[in-house]
C-alpha cells in the first residue's frame, strides 16, 4: 500500500499549527482537544475533556457503554458539532474545515455500512470514486486494499455472501481507500470471534508500521493492550484515567492478582482471615481478589492463616483490573 499524501489545504486561521504564538504540543498535535463537550438537550455525554493525539500514535478511547467514548468520535470525525470547548483535528477546525478533514481521515463505524448486493471490489471502487479517484486508480488501491486485508480471492463475491469478520476487514480496506492520515475505529472488533479479531489486530498493526495514525474506540482490554500505545479511561462523560496500558496499570493495580475460590458458604462466613494479605482485597460473589506484587507469597500467608480455597490462581494483573477499579462492576443499561 503506498504511503498517504497529505492534502494540500490551507488550514482556518484558528487553527493553523504553523501561525505564531501557537503552542509548540499544538503543532504536534494532529487531534487536540480542551473542554471538548457534547449535549443532547440536558444530557451530557462528553464532559469538558482534554486530550492529545500525535502523529504516528495508536490512541484509545476505553470505556462502558454510555460513557461518551462514540460521541467524542463523531465530533472528531466531523459528523457530529461540538457543543463547547476547542476541538482541532489535523491542524484544522472541524466547524469549519470538515470536508477538507473528512478527505484526509478514514471511518471505520461501529455497524458495517457496506453495498450488500455490490461485490467486494465494488464497494472499494465506488467509495474511493467519492474522493474524486479515476477508475483506474480506484481499481489499483482496491487491489492492493483486498491483498492487505486478505480477500483478494473473494473479490468478486457479494457482500452479502461475507462472515462477519470479512465484512469487517472489508469494511477496513474500504476506510483506507484515500490513504488517510488518520483513521477511526469505533469498536473494530465487536461481535468478532478470536481468529478475526486476531487478524484485524495483525491488519491494524501493521497500518501503524506505515505510520497512520490509528485511535480507536473498544471495551476489550485485551485489545487495548495489544492495540494501544496510550489510551483514556472514560466514566459517565470524564476522562477519570490517562497514560500506557503499562502505565495504569502500574498507577492503579499491583504486579499480580490472586483469585481465591472457596466451597459455597465458606467466602460469606470469612470475618478478618483476609485482613493484611495484599495491598487491596476485593470481594466478589464467587471469588475474592487479593492485589499483591507477591501473589504466591500471599497464597502461602492465606494458607498459613488456615484458609483452604477450592482453587487458587496467581496471575499478572491487567487493563481490566484497572478499568473496573475506575468505573466500577455494575453493569450500565
Amino acid at each position: 500500500m503506498t504511503t498517504a499524501q497529505p492534502i494540500a489545504a490551507p488550514a482556518s486561521p484558528e487553527f493553523a499549527p504553523d501561525r505564531p504564538g501557537v503552542p509548540e504540543a499544538a503543532r504536534e498535535s494532529l487531534i487536540r482537544a480542551r473542554g471538548l463537550t457534547k449535549k443532547f438537550a440536558e444530557f451530557v455525554a462528553v464532559d469538558a475533556i482534554d486530550f492529545d493525539v500525535a502523529p504516528g500514535e495508536s490512541f484509545g478511547f476505553l470505556g462502558p457503554n454510555g460513557a461518551g467514548k462514540t460521541s467524542t468520535m463523531r465530533m472528531i470525525g466531523c459528523v457530529s458539532p461540538i457543543t463547547g470547548g476547542v476541538l482541532s483535528v489535523l491542524g484544522m477546525n472541524p466547524a469549519h474545515d470538515a470536508a477538507l478533514i473528512k478527505g484526509r481521515i478514514g471511518v471505520v463505524p461501529q455497524q458495517d455500512t457496506l453495498d450488500m448486493e455490490l461485490t467486494v471490489r465494488e464497494n472499494l471502487i465506488i467509495y474511493g470514486r467519492y474522493f474524486d479517484l479515476s477508475r483506474r486508480e480506484a481499481g489499483r488501491r482496491a487491489d492492493d486494499l483486498l491483498e492487505f486485508v486478505q480477500l483478494t480471492d473473494r473479490a468478486k463475491s457479494t457482500v452479502e455472501s461475507l462472515s462477519g469478520g470479512m465484512k469487517r476487514r472489508l469494511t477496513i480496506a474500504r476506510s483506507l481507500v484515500n490513504e488517510p492520515d488518520l483513521l477511526l475505529l469505533d469498536e473494530p472488533t465487536t461481535g468478532l470471534d478470536p481468529q478475526a479479531r486476531h487478524l484485524l489486530w495483525d491488519r491494524l498493526y501493521r497500518l501503524k508500521q506505515q505510520g497512520v495514525t490509528l485511535v480507536l474506540t473498544t471495551h476489550y482490554m485485551d485489545e487495548a493492550e495489544q492495540l494501544c500505545d496510550r489510551l483514556v479511561v472514560m466514566d459517565k462523560a470524564h476522562i477519570v484515567a490517562e497514560g500506557s496500558p503499562r502505565e495504569l496499570i502500574d498507577q492503579y493495580s499491583t504486579k499480580e492478582v490472586l483469585e481465591l475460590r472457596f466451597p459455597v458458604g465458606v467466602l460469606e462466613t470469612l470475618g478478618t482471615e483476609l485482613d493484611g494479605l495484599a495491598e487491596r482485597i476485593e470481594r466478589l460473589p464467587d471469588r475474592v481478589l487479593l492485589y499483591a506484587d507477591d501473589g504466591e507469597a500471599a497464597a502461602a500467608a492465606a494458607h498459613a492463616r488456615g484458609l483452604r480455597p477450592e482453587t487458587v490462581l496467581v496471575r499478572r494483573s491487567s487493563l481490566e483490573d484497572v478499568f473496573l477499579r475506575l468505573t466500577g462492576r455494575s453493569l450500565i443499561e
